[in-house]
């Protein structure tokens, strides 16, 4: 029997992205506004290693960033911001557009101080109502490194399940250190907060 094909991906949503709200959390377009706390992630050692992330950036090259993102037609990036206190948290990124496959990557980054709250696996959760609710996505997949278990462990809450794992993908401090893949489908049974 033959599969079904994968639905229409409604790109003109990666343009128009809108604010999604959550029980504690909202995410908002993210884009130049947010330029000193993206900064700050961007300073903070124990970030830049659970991302795997080497490179050191230039606070001009990051403005340029944010301000060119919001109308990218590959992607969608959110700042995760405290619905309560207008506290930017983090920021969260569907990207690597395969329309075709109605597949994208996600990728979270939380500010130092905040992963361990809930915060990240409320922003997934948000983010994959937006990916297969509107978007009109199949597939959604993630690498974690190994030596980030709190994480793979919230993104296993939002729906995610363990596709394999990669050797040695990253050397970080001397050691190579695998990373986990992982995806979640439009099919899958996950949390929401679509009603």
């Amino acid at each position: 029997m033959p599969a079904t094909p994968p639905p229409a991906v409604d790109t003109s949503l990666l343009t128009a992205v809108r604010t999604l709200r959550g029980p504690r959390l909202r995410l908002e377009p993210l884009g130049p506004e947010h330029l000193d706390a993206v900064w700050g992630g961007l300073q903070d050692e124990e970030t830049l290693r659970l991302t795997g992330t080497r490179t050191r950036f230039e606070r001009d090259a990051v403005a340029r960033h944010l301000s060119s993102i919001q109308s990218a037609d590959d992607r969608v990036d959110w700042a995760i911001v405290d619905e309560a206190t207008g506290e930017y948290l983090g920021e969260i990124v569907l990207n690597e557009l395969e329309e075709e496959d109605a597949a994208m990557n996600f990728r979270i980054a939380l500010l130092p101080g905040n992963p361990g709250k809930g915060y990240g696996t409320e922003a997934t959760t948000l983010a994959l109502d937006y990916a297969f609710g509107e978007l009109g996505l199949h597939r959604v997949t993630l690498d974690v490194y190994s030596f980030n278990p709190r994480a793979q462990r919230s993104y296993e809450k939002a729906g995610f399940v363990i596709e394999g794992r990669q050797r040695d993908t990253l050397y970080w401090d001397g050691e190579w250190v695998d990373s986990i893949l992982m995806s979640v489908l439009s099919t899958d049974t996950r949390p929401s907060y679509l009603a």
